[in-house]
This record gives C-alpha cells, structure tokens and sequence, in this order.
C-alpha cells in the first residue's frame, strides 16, 4: 500500500476514526487500532471497538493498494502533531508502515489486520429515514447530556429515539432531567424507536457530516450513512420508561423571561449556592417578578430579580442550578417559559416559539 493524503484531510479523519477504536488498555490490540485500506473503492479509515464502528471514505491518492493495522494512539498523536500544507505519504512494507510528512520519515509497526472484525450493517433496510446531518449533530448533541452517566440502568444511560407520525422524537433523562427534542419528518411512513447507547451518541454527533445522512435501523443495531461512509452503533437492548407520565399536564403559575437575563441571573446566583448546588426560585404574579435567591454559609447569599410575565399563583421551588442552565444549551429561543404544577412537582422549560423542546427538572427538597 502506498498512499498520499493532504495534512488537513489526514488529521481530520485520524481524529474521526479514533473516536471508535478501544481506548481501555488490556483489551485486543486490534480493536485499539485504524485500519487503512486502499482499494478500487478509494482510501478508507476503519474503527471499532464492537459497541460502535465507522467505515470512513478519506479523498487522497492511492498508488498502490493494500491494508494496514496502525495503532490508533499513535496515529493520532502524529496527526495532532502536523502543521503546514501539503501532504502525508504512508507506504507498508512488511511489519511497518513508512509515514512522510515531508519534514520527517517515521517508522511505525502495525498490528496483524486479519483479526479486524467486520462492522455490520442492519438487516432490516425498510426503517430507514434520510436527515440532514447538521441537524442529527445537533439533536444528539444538545440532549445527550441529560442522559444518565450510570450503567446500573442502561435505558437511562441511553438517547432514546422515536419516528411515529412523520415526527422524529429525541429523549434523554437521568431521572432528575428530562429533554426531548422533536423533528418533523419529509418521510411519514416509516415508524419505529430504538435506543443508542449515551456514549455512542456523543461521539456519532461529533463526526457526522453536514449533507442528508440516511439512517437505517433494526432491533440491534444503528447505521447513519453519506457519501463520507458510515457509522454503525450497536442498539440497547431495553424498554425505555413511559417519561410522558411524569410530564404535568396542568400547571398553577406560568412565567416567561428573557434568556440572556435569566443566563446572567443564574450564573450570579450559582456563585452563592450551597453543597447541593440549589437556587431558590420564586414566581410572584403581583409584581410580574421570577426572583432566584441562593445562599452559602461559607461565602454569604444572593437574591436576583427579573421582570417576566408571570400568570396563576405564587410560588417558591428550588432547584440544582446545574439543571436549570442545561436548559440554555437546549433552544436559541429569546425567552423563556417556566410552568410549575406546584411545590415538589417538576418544572418544565420551553423555548418561546420554539416548538421542539420540552426540559423537565425535578425540583429539590426545600
């Protein structure tokens, strides 16, 4: 195999294709690997560490073809280290493969390839939806977070995803947060729902491309495929909880803010907040106020005051700040919307006109 690449393009896919390999120690070398591959097909990057795998295409020159095992620690710790224009020159020989970047030959032993295992495509192509990237990237991205760091219950350490009624549905919750993002779907036959491991999501949103992604899925598995290659994620294999139970259906006080007042006002506030990271909300309708109050032993206290439309009864209800600004990374909505049910009821958070978010937040013990 004899191959050149461009420096950027090289870093880039090293980058991507690293996100998959193992990165525990003591496992099988071969899983802690990039296997390059130059074929009639192009150049590619593969990785997995058989939870989760990608099959990346990467644009360069092939003069010769072939196929190499390179440890993928050391792979990336070469990519981060390039600067410059031009292009990378990888040719195996043997037990090694020869890396010139123009300034520099370095000598690197590769890893028996034949023990590479496949990365598996979903049986069933019938569930398949066409999205834009972007858009992908950003719905995992943005609720992946509220899910659980837990394994102890792997629903909860999981985005639960759902297409029903030309709408795609995002949820994720620890428990004590919830998020769910919707989108609405050009395709409105397709139906279905499965659940990706947390971790896998985090690290599909961040290599995703930006074009359309076809997403395909059967009872066990995860395929999201575009011209740059594919990225398939094995599927949990547990019942997700019924989270539209815990959801409100009434609430007694309603108030909407300004975003950019209540991010400051929350950040002031978390500065005074005690051991249990709380803040203090109040909703008063008589002098259309959401006040936030925090207080530490140690440090002394704070009390912020918004002017915000506020509609039903007074309340106080407090809550882990940390919660309450996940929220912000959520919607790029102007204002927003605060309804409480009442005192130990959750809080739910929209984005004023924008329709695709929910936030739940379970208050705190007063």
């Amino acid at each position: 195999m004899n191959i050149s690449i461009n420096k950027k393009i090289f870093s880039e896919a090293v980058h991507k294709a690293s996100r998959f390999s193992e990165r525990k120690t003591g496992t099988l070398p071969i899983l802690s690997s990039i296997l390059i591959l130059s074929s009639d097909e192009g150049i590619k990057m593969r990785a997995t560490n058989l939870e989760i795998g990608i099959d990346l295409k990467v644009e360069g020159e092939s003069k010769s073809h072939g196929v190499a095992a390179v440890p993928a620690t050391v792979l990336g710790q070469i990519a981060g280290s390039l600067s410059g224009d031009g292009n990378v020159t990888l040719e195996h020989t043997g037990e090694l493969v020869s890396f010139n970047s123009g300034t520099g030959k370095s000598l690197i032993k590769t890893i028996p390839y034949e023990d590479f295992p496949s990365i598996p495509f979903p049986e069933n192509p019938k569930n398949r939806i066409v999205l834009p990237g972007v858009l992908l990237q950003s719905l995992l991205s943005s609720i992946v977070s509220c899910a659980s760091a837990s394994t102890v219950r792997p629903e909860l350490a999981s985005v639960y995803l759902s297409v029903e009624g030309g709408v795609l549905t995002a949820v994720a919750t620890d428990s004590f947060r919830l998020a769910e993002k919707k989108v609405p779907l050009s395709q409105k036959g397709t139906q279905g729902k499965f659940l990706i491991p947390a971790k896998n999501a985090a690290d599909i949103a961040q290599t995703l491309p930006d074009e359309d992604v076809i997403v395909s899925f059967d009872e066990h598995q995860v395929a999201f495929v575009s011209t740059k290659g594919m990225i398939v994620s094995r599927l949990t294999n547990a019942t997700y909880p019924d989270y539209r139970q815990i959801i409100p259906k009434e609430s007694i006080v309603e108030a909407s803010v300004l975003r950019k007042d209540f991010e400051l006002a929350l950040k002031r506030s978390s500065i005074f907040s005690d051991s249990f990271q709380k803040v203090k909300l109040t909703f008063d309708p008589k002098k259309n106020a959401l006040s936030l109050y925090s207080r530490n032993a140690d440090i002394g206290e704070s009390t912020e005051t918004l002017p915000a439309k506020v509609e039903g009864n007074a309340l106080e209800i407090s809550f882990n700040h940390h919660y309450l600004s996940a929220a912000l990374g959520l919607t790029q909505a102007e204002s927003l919307s605060f309804c409480a049910a009442g005192p130990g009821r959750p809080l739910i958070i929209k984005g004023l006109g924008d329709t695709s978010l929910l936030y739940l937040v379970s208050p705190m013990n007063q």
